[in-house]
Order: C-alpha cells, then sequence, then structure tokens
C-alpha cells in the first residue's frame, strides 16, 4: 500500500539515516517532499556532506509517489539522471542565527539611504562570517543609476578582497534584487543571496522573473528570499508613507 502523508517511511522504506537526514531539512511527509522535488532533495543532501547514490535518489522519487524504489520503470530512472544533469547547483541555507544577525546589518544600512531621502534599501556582503562590504541605496545623491545597494556593497567587498570574484561570498539584502543588481552578484560569483522584502514590480529573484534559475548561465547563486521579509517591508512603508505626508 501507498505510504500515508504524516508517514515518509512507511512504504517504500527510506534507509533510516536517509529518514533522519530529510527530517533534519525540515522533510518529515510525502507532501514536503513531493513539493521539494526528488533530484533536488537528492542534491541537498549531497551538498550537506551525506554519502548519497543514485539508488537514493530512485528511493526518495519512489517515497514522493507513495510507491516502492522497484516500481519505477527504466524511463523513470532516466527522467532522475536527466534532471541531476541539468539542476542548477545548490547549497543550503546560513544558520538562522547569521540570517537574523547579517539581515539586522542590512537594515541598518537601509536606514541610511531613508536618512538621505534614498529609498531604503541596504546590503551587505559576508565571507566567513565577517562583513567585508556594506552599501545602501544612493542613487539620488550620487547622480548615478547603478547605486543600488547591492552594487555599493558589492564595490566594497571587492576592494576588500582585491578581486572582482566574490567566491565562497553571500550578500544579504533587504529588498529583493534588480535586473542590474542580479546580473553583477551573478558575475561576482557570489555563493548566496539572502534577500528580505519581495519586489513584485522589479524582482530577478522569483517576483517577475528568476534570472538565478537560468541554466544556461555559467554560474549559479543560490537564493533565499523573504528573510525579515516584514521588517524590511515595514522599512520600506514607512518610508514612502512618510514621503507622501510630506506632498502637497
Amino acid at each position: 500500500m501507498p505510504s500515508s502523508s504524516t508517514d515518509l517511511l512507511g512504504t517504500p522504506p527510506l534507509p533510516p539515516a536517509a529518514v533522519q537526514w530529510l527530517r533534519d531539512m525540515g522533510i518529515a511527509s510525502r507532501e514536503q517532499l513531493q513539493q521539494q522535488g526528488s533530484a533536488t532533495t537528492f542534491l541537498l543532501l549531497k551538498a550537506a556532506g551525506h554519502t548519497v547514490t543514485t539508488r537514493l535518489l530512485f528511493a526518495l522519487e519512489a517515497a514522493a509517489r507513495g510507491v516502492h524504489w522497484s516500481q519505477l520503470s527504466d524511463a523513470d530512472k532516466l527522467d532522475l539522471r536527466q534532471q541531476l544533469a541539468t539542476h542548477p547547483p545548490v547549497s543550503l541555507p546560513p544558520a538562522a542565527t547569521d540570517i537574523e544577525r547579517f539581515m539586522q546589518q542590512a537594515m541598518l544600512q537601509a536606514e541610511l539611504a531613508a536618512g538621505q531621502g534614498e529609498v531604503p534599501v541596504g546590503a551587505v556582503v559576508v565571507k566567513d562570517g565577517q562583513i567585508i562590504g556594506r552599501g545602501f541605496n544612493q542613487p539620488l545623491g550620487s547622480c548615478d543609476p547603478t547605486a543600488h545597494a547591492e552594487i555599493q556593497a558589492l564595490r566594497a567587498a571587492a576592494r576588500h578582497e582585491g578581486n572582482y570574484r566574490l567566491d565562497g561570498c553571500d550578500l544579504y539584502v533587504t529588498l529583493e534584487p534588480c535586473a542590474m543588481c542580479s546580473g553583477a552578484i551573478l558575475h561576482a560569483r557570489l555563493a548566496r543571496v539572502i534577500f528580505g522584502a519581495y519586489e513584485a514590480k522589479t524582482g530577478t529573484a522569483g517576483s517577475v522573473t528568476d534570472l538565478f534559475a537560468l541554466r544556461q548561465l555559467n554560474h549559479h547563486t543560490a537564493v533565499w528570499g523573504g528573510q525579515l521579509a516584514e521588517p524590511c517591508a515595514a522599512q520600506l512603508a514607512a518610508f514612502f508613507r512618510q514621503r507622501r505626508s510630506q506632498e502637497p
């Protein structure tokens, strides 16, 4: 019989170690595994340092379907292998404490922007747990259309590193990046982007389009959005509310 939605292991069986790995990732039901996708889940387990084989990939797909892995057809297995071959690289998210710490620092940068009459967006670049670049929105004051928070932070980090390539670095920003900033992030080879509020009109990390998901590009940066989204959005809302109140 197929496994229930609340019992991932029941039938079909997954190795006990794999079940624990999945639970550590927050996956404890068939629906959660289906939502994540077996190929993505497999790559995340691999990224976490676990020893995994294609047999586990097949077992994950079977668990998502609620059948035994031996019931997968050769075509199913070939499709799964192709999914792995074309899947963008994945990374594990930062620790929750790091997200909180560095997003708060990005919000402080956003406050600096608001203090100068700029739209309050702030960003920091982090490497090995240390901030190596800070930036906030300054296009108005600098008469520079490229002076977004992300660009400012990337420039500072590149100067710190003496290299425009920022391998192994993360960028925390209070608002979903636009096309210009997403392009710069990819060009800089950043490992991860963590952003706060979504931008429905110009966001290119999933809202309008997702430049980070294009498999054709030669670098892939992992993205986690909606981190501290409410306070980040509140900063923006307060700024625009105040600006409207000052209009004649």
